[in-house]
C-alpha cells in the first residue's frame, strides 16, 4: 500500500470502525460477527479483538476512553458471529473499572470464552499536560526509506489479510527475517497507519501495539506466535498522521517471549505502552 493510495477515512466512518462496532443486545451485552478482514492465518489478530471488546467497555462504563486494558487470551477466535459480556466493577470520579469477556459457540451452540479482559476508563482530554520521561522516540528511516508487504519480491511466509487494512511500513534494519538472515535481536520497528488514512485513535493503539510482525522472526524463528496474555496503556489521545511503533523482546525461555511496545505519534508524544507474552514453538 503506497502513500499515493491512502484516502482519508474519518474516525467513526472508516472500515475498522464499522468492523469493531458491537450491537447492544441487553444492558452488559453485545452482539458482533468478526471479519474475517482482521485474521492472521486463520486466527483473529489480538489487538483488533481488544478494540471489540474495548468498544462494549465504552458503552458499558461513564467514561470513555481506555486508559489500561489487561486480556487473557483463553482460546482462539474464528471470524464470524460473537457475543461479549461486560460488568461494571467499580466507578469513580476520573475513572471506572469494567471486565469483559468474548464468546464464540461450538458446533452444539455452546458458548466458548475467548478472551477475557479487566479495563479502566477515564478521560484523556482531562489529563494534565506535565511530562516527564527519559523516554525518546525510535529512530526509524523515513517513511519512503521503508518497507512493506507490497514491497516483497514473494508473499511472505504466513501473510493475511489484515496486511490489506494496514499502512505498515517496516524499518530495513528489523527486516533481515523477511530475506532470510534474521538478525538474531529481538527488534521490529514501523511506521503504522489505516489503509484507509483514519487517523488514530485510543481504539485504533490496541490494534497497534499487536500489528506488526512478531520479534520472534528477527530471532530465527518462524510460525504462528499466539498471545497469552497483552496489557496496553494509553497516555493520551494521538495526534493526527502516521505512528511509529517499536517493540523489543529481551528475553525467551521455556518457550515464552515477553514484547514491549512502544506508540508514538507525529507529534513525538509516547501515546500507547504494552507487554504481552505469547507462546513460540522452538
Amino acid at each position: 500500500m503506497s502513500e499515493a493510495t491512502l484516502v482519508q477515512a474519518a474516525i467513526g466512518d472508516s472500515e475498522f470502525d464499522r468492523d469493531t462496532a458491537v450491537t447492544r443486545r441487553a444492558p452488559g451485552v453485545y452482539d458482533i460477527d468478526l471479519s474475517a478482514g482482521w485474521t492472521i492465518i486463520n486466527a483473529v489478530n489480538g489487538g483488533y479483538l481488544l478494540a471489540v471488546l474495548g468498544r462494549a467497555l465504552a458503552d458499558t462504563l461513564p467514561h470513555d476512553d481506555p486508559f489500561t486494558i489487561s486480556a487473557h487470551y483463553l482460546t482462539a477466535s474464528e471470524p464470524g458471529p460473537a457475543v461479549v459480556r461486560t460488568d461494571v466493577v467499580r466507578t469513580g470520579r476520573t475513572l471506572s473499572t469494567g471486565q469483559a469477556s468474548l464468546f464464540q459457540y461450538d458446533d452444539e451452540g455452546r458458548e466458548i470464552e475467548r478472551i477475557r479482559v479487566l479495563a479502566s476508563y477515564g478521560d484523556l482530554d482531562q489529563l494534565p499536560d506535565d511530562v516527564r520521561t527519559s523516554a525518546k522516540p525510535p529512530a526509524i528511516p523515513p517513511l519512503g526509506q521503508c518497507f512493506g508487504p507490497a514491497d516483497a519480491p514473494a508473499p511472505v511466509p504466513g501473510s493475511s489479510a489484515i496486511t490489506d487494512r494496514l499502512m505498515l511500513k517496516l524499518d530495513p534494519s528489523t527486516l533481515g527475517w523477511a530475506l532470510g538472515s534474521p538478525s538474531g535481536k529481538g527488534e521490529m520497528r514501523a511506521w503504522f497507519g489505516l489503509a484507509d488514512g483514519r487517523d488514530a485513535d485510543p481504539f485504533s493503539l490496541l490494534l497497534a501495539v499487536d500489528a506488526l510482525p512478531p520479534t520472534a522472526f528477527e530471532l530465527g524463528l518462524s510460525g504462528w506466535v499466539p498471545t497469552v496474555e497483552l496489557t496496553v496503556h494509553i497516555r493520551c489521545r494521538p495526534a493526527p498522521g502516521p505512528l511509529r511503533i517499536s517493540i523489543t523482546t529481551r528475553n525467551l525461555a521455556g518457550g515464552f517471549l515477553e514484547e514491549d511496545a512502544e506508540v508514538w505519534d507525529s507529534a513525538d508524544r509516547l501515546v500507547a505502552q504494552s507487554r504481552q507474552l505469547a507462546r513460540v514453538r522452538i
